[in-house]
């Protein structure tokens, strides 16, 4: 197949788990690569772009009930106690990342934001076939919509630096993965935003 363009017909971002924790000194359950707070800072310009560009933007949160019957096997692994509903840092901090009512919101209790969520229904009312991934975690749930998305049979787009992972190298080998998936998948913020604001100009 010949390599598809960086967005095929209509747009959505994909804002993932950009939550307070993102921007709070204080981590709790998970490990962060030593940049993320920068890509996280990174990814609001990729939020503005899509603002101005009146792309569809979709704000996926992570959170789970505070007596825990729902994180399932997720503290099985690496992970801690993470993004409980009573916690501070689970929080979608509208005030930094520009959330607006209009917006919209998808909740989830699992690492993708198909799993067990209306995503998909929303995303075929929206006629998306083209996913831009913005958030964390690269290696947990930016790569799990991805490849979820990629078996939906979306164009899936991933922002390299307006993502971050648990670790340099997991990072890095999440991004290779979703490149083998659908070659050109993974681009960068400012190639990113100029894509954006070509469909802007484009209508």
């Amino acid at each position: 197949m010949p390599r598809q363009p960086t967005i095929v017909g209509n747009a959505v971002l994909l804002v993932i788990d950009i939550q307070a924790s993102a921007f709070m000194d204080v981590k709790e359950g998970i490990p962060m690569m030593p940049e993320y707070k920068d890509n996280m800072a990174r990814a609001l310009k990729v939020i503005e772009a899509a603002r101005e560009a009146g792309l569809p933007t979709v704000y996926v949160q992570e959170i789970h009930r505070k007596d825990m019957v729902d994180y399932g096997r997720e503290l099985d692994g690496s992970e801690g106690i993470h993004c409980r509903e009573d916690h501070p840092g689970t929080r979608l901090p509208a005030e930094i990342t520009g959330q607006r009512p209009e917006d919209y919101f998808v909740p989830k209790r699992r690492y993708s934001a198909f799993f067990g969520t209306d995503l998909e229904i929303l995303l075929k009312g929206l006629k998306a076939q083209t996913l831009i991934l913005i958030g964390g975690m690269t290696d947990v749930c930016v790569h799990y919509t991805f490849v979820d998305g990629h078996q939906h049979d979306y164009y899936c787009r991933v922002v390299s630096d307006s993502v971050g992972g648990t670790s340099p190298e997991a990072h890095q080998a999440s991004l290779n993965a979703m490149e083998y998936l659908q070659e050109g998948a993974v681009i960068k913020t400012e190639d990113a935003i100029a894509k954006i604001l070509s469909l802007s100009a484009a209508a």
